[in-house]
């Protein structure tokens, strides 16, 4: 028997423990994202490389327009044009894919159906920070890596003495001005401005060659012109040649504010030709962003009926099959969540350079001192999960998005709402960096000026566009003044009641009850007859109504899809519905109804359940409204059933767009266990956790850790059956911010069976408006064709007041008590009155 000394047993004991630790920390992350998740169907994302929240995404181009070809790429394609430079992840406008570079053989061509390549799906390969595929046309391997702010191409040619390089300036959307100009035999700059979403959007490029070409040439409108190093005009394309190079690798920074700010992030950022060390800067990159959620999961038990089992009372011997291979569901819903993970942190996108100069709303050049100033903000969509999750992981990220917020204000005389470049596109409704903001400074993250942002808030919401002055005018948008008129009350509503809650930390009483009182201006679009949020029109709802129609009334939705969008007083919504029991059934039959959608066809309105629409933002939130009643059982039921049916790990595996990482937040915070469906305020719903351990790692040092063992043994265990916080039992159906902020363990228990003793012990959250109630606007109707009623819309009793002769109602005007008639141009106003409040006036004119 050999001894070995007791040191050498320490040592090798010391040596294996820190390798053990090193391997954990080194943890490869990437390994389980798939970038063609969301490439295929709508989910409108790209594959190529990019950074987290990068100003470069270098990706291949296969289509040129159409709604699915918003990124530039969609999996069913099979011909490539080309690898650009900036593109958009799952958006449902087409915009970027600036600077193509195209690596071809033989005599250059300039127009995309000559030089793009047809390529297979076998020889294409993507993971974080980068991208690889085979031109079959030219036999050209293309392996695509990135920083922040520059790209880094490697073509690995066939044997040719005619090996080029394509710069197309004129790829994809209307050229507004373009240059190019080759410096020396190994470098190019240009210049790029163009119009598509984005009015007037400027890209300057900066491009370095490991090699130097043997020849170029510059071509204007498709037309080769000899001996010239630069030309400008709106079709500009130039070529570079080498001969029989091998391998050739370009290397690209690109910049808003010009072709210096693209040299100087170029050379910050890839000094060299080291692809491989850039690649590898970028998995690590990934790595550590990822790395904020660790995810630990197993296979659970299939649970499948033995072959042999007896039927009947009769032993069945086993059908000879050929076995199938083992499916590792643990591996496929890790995939899914760390892609969705992933895409979350795709956008926004940096947008200053590395001198902190970038190119503002107003197109003039400024410097972001102290913070990175960002764009591509998605807005209506990211601040219901994607903000409140990076508020979470990512809290001085979140600090510079707001610090970006308030220099949009300075230059455009507004927060942002769809801001694209240095573009503000005004794309869809609301002014919703107001969550984001409030959200922020209520989890306490204040490093700005809380006071600016107070007053851009209010100058957002008191404007008079986008029927914001019907809203103030009427308590709501009228059908008669504006379209889209249900969904923007309800969504001003709830900006109000964020700005109410900025006003309440900032002590300010007068602008508190100001806002909190529009906060309830939903009332006056929800019809307490049907339960429905309905159009109001000429004094009474719309008519005829179907709540399944999409129409100009609602933003890609229809009533169903906007009914329960009152996430700052779910409460308020409640009652006026009846109670818990008849809110928690109109839900219900949210999701069970099979009723068909009817009215204008949107490709949007996807991953339907019911009603429900998972494919778009205004749902999202829906799922978790059961914890509000005595059927919290189904927030679990439906939450399960949504992140099993509307995801999945193939190109098609996204409901709908992914709008800039919202679709994606929606999983990660559902798989996590709790959703917060009103950013603003600190509870979060207690859902459904989909893993067996989950750690988010903060920035303040400490873990927040959510157990579910119940996960690896059945996927059939999808009903809470108990839960512990620090060890001990807890029966709350939410989570406050500070029981994540502060570290510590949430532990559940499932099975397979709802467990109603259990759940109707736990306190319910809260979503309740108390204070400074309104009077909600009485109803106008038409109830014959030579009579008119008018109707309260209250829940509780009140006094209706109105005039015949134009004048404003008061409590000195007469009470309504009875039908009356119509007469030719008779303007009749109403108010509705109780405790002395009175509501906004309603009005009417027949003619």
């Amino acid at each position: 028997m050999i001894k070995i000394p007791r040191s050498l047993l320490l040592v090798s004991f010391f040596l294996f423990f820190t390798l053990s630790l090193s391997a954990q920390r080194k943890k490869d992350y990437t390994q389980f994202v798939d970038p063609f998740i969301g490439t295929g169907g709508h989910g409108h994302t790209y594959p190529g490389a990019a950074l987290p929240f990068g100003m470069v995404q270098l990706s291949p181009d296969t289509r040129l327009d159409g709604w699915d070809g918003s990124s530039g790429y969609h999996y069913t394609d099979s011909v490539v044009y080309g690898f650009s430079h900036t593109h958009l992840s799952g958006t449902g406008i087409p915009d970027y894919c600036d600077i193509l570079f195209m690596p071809t053989t033989g005599e250059p061509q300039f127009k995309n159906t000559g030089y793009s390549s047809p390529f297979k799906k076998k020889n294409e390969t993507a993971s974080p920070g980068y991208y690889k595929t085979l031109l079959d046309k030219y036999n050209i391997g293309v392996e695509l890596t990135a920083t922040i702010r520059a790209g880094m191409h490697r073509y690995t040619y066939p044997t040719t003495q005619q090996a080029n390089i394509i710069i197309d300036l004129q790829h994809r959307d209307q050229v507004i001005n373009s240059w190019i100009e080759v410096v020396n035999d190994q470098e190019i700059r240009g210049f790029r401005e163009s119009k598509s979403w984005a009015k007037d959007q400027y890209v300057y490029f900066y491009a370095k060659f490991s090699k130097a070409f043997k020849t170029y040439g510059i071509a204007v409108n498709d037309q080769l012109q000899p001996g010239i190093k630069r030309a400008d005009g709106k079709n500009i394309k130039l070529f570079i040649q080498f001969n029989n190079p091998g391998e050739v690798l370009s290397k690209v920074g690109i910049s808003a504010v010009s072709t210096e700010g693209a040299l100087k992030n170029l050379d910050a950022e890839i000094p060299d030709f080291d692809f491989k060390k850039i690649q590898k800067n970028a998995k690590t990159a990934w790595n550590n962003e990822l790395a904020k959620i660790e995810i630990e999961s197993s296979e659970p038990d299939a649970q499948e009926v033995p072959e042999n089992m007896a039927v009947n009372g009769y032993s069945r011997s086993p059908a000879k099959k050929e076995k199938e291979p083992k499916v590792d569901h643990a591996k496929i819903k890790r995939t899914i969540f760390y892609t969705a993970l992933y895409h979350v942190m795709l956008s926004p996108n940096v947008y200053s350079d590395v001198d902190g100069q970038y190119r503002g709303l107003d197109q003039k050049i400024h410097t972001a001192e102290g913070f990175n100033y960002y764009t591509v903000f998605s807005l209506w969509d990211t601040f219901r999960a994607e903000h409140p999750l990076l508020t979470l992981i990512d809290r001085k990220r979140t600090l510079d998005f707001i610090k970006s917020f308030l220099a949009m204000y300075d230059q455009n005389g507004l927060l942002p709402i769809w801001p694209l470049a240095s573009n503000e596109t005004f794309c869809m409704i609301g002014n919703h960096s107001i969550p984001v903001i409030v959200d922020a400074y209520a989890k306490g993250i204040r490093d700005f000026d809380a006071e600016k942002a107070f007053t851009a808030m209010k100058s957002a919401v008191n404007h008079n566009q986008y029927g914001f002055g019907s809203y103030r005018k009427n308590g709501l948008v009228l059908a008669d003044d504006d379209k889209e008129s249900v969904s923007k009350t309800l969504e001003y509503a709830y900006d109000d009641w964020c700005i109410a809650q900025m006003a309440k930390m900032l002590n300010k009483p007068q602008e508190y009850t100001e806002y909190i009182q529009r906060a309830q201006y939903w009332k006056n679009v929800q019809n307490k007859d049907n339960g429905f949020m309905q159009a109001r029109i000429n004094g009474d709802w719309y008519k005829p109504f179907d709540p399944a129609e999409v129409n100009r009334h609602y933003v890609e939705g229809n009533a169903w899809q906007y009914t329960f969008l009152v996430p700052q007083d779910v409460t308020g919504l409640i009652n006026r519905m009846g109670g818990k029991d008849q809110f928690a059934a109109k839900l219900d039959e949210l999701f069970t109804t099979t009723a068909p959608i009817t009215g204008t066809g949107l490709p949007d309105i996807s991953g339907l359940i019911g009603q429900y629409a998972h494919g778009n933002e205004p749902s999202h939130h829906m799922a978790y409204l059961f914890n509000f009643t005595d059927e919290a059982d189904k927030t679990q039921f439906y939450i399960n059933k949504i992140l099993n049916e509307e995801y999945s790990s193939k190109p098609d595996g996204l409901a709908g767009n992914d709008d800039c990482g919202q679709m994606s937040a929606w999983y990660v915070m559902s798989s996590l266990g709790f959703y917060n469906i009103a950013p603003g305020q600190q509870q979060f719903q207690v859902g459904l956790p989909q893993f067996e351990k989950a750690v988010i790692n903060l920035e303040n040092g400490k873990k927040f850790t959510i157990l579910n063992s119940g996960s690896s043994v059945s996927s059939n265990d999808i009903y809470l059956q108990g839960m512990n916080l620090n060890k001990r039992s807890y029966n709350k159906l939410y989570l406050n911010y500070d029981d994540i902020a502060n570290g510590g363990e949430f532990e559940v228990y499932t099975g397979r069976l709802d467990n109603k003793l259990f759940m109707q012990d736990l306190e319910k959250p809260t979503s309740a408006i108390t204070d400074n109630l309104i009077v909600p606007n009485p109803i106008i109707e038409r109830i014959k064709s030579t009579q008119i009623e008018i109707k309260s819309n209250d829940t509780e009793p009140n006094t209706i007041y109105y005039t015949l002769d134009g004048s404003a109602p008061t409590i000195s005007s007469p009470v309504y008590s009875r039908p009356i008639p119509v007469r030719a141009n008779l303007i009749v106003k109403a108010i509705a009155v109780k405790n002395g409040k009175a509501s906004f006036v309603t009005e009417v004119f027949f003619n």
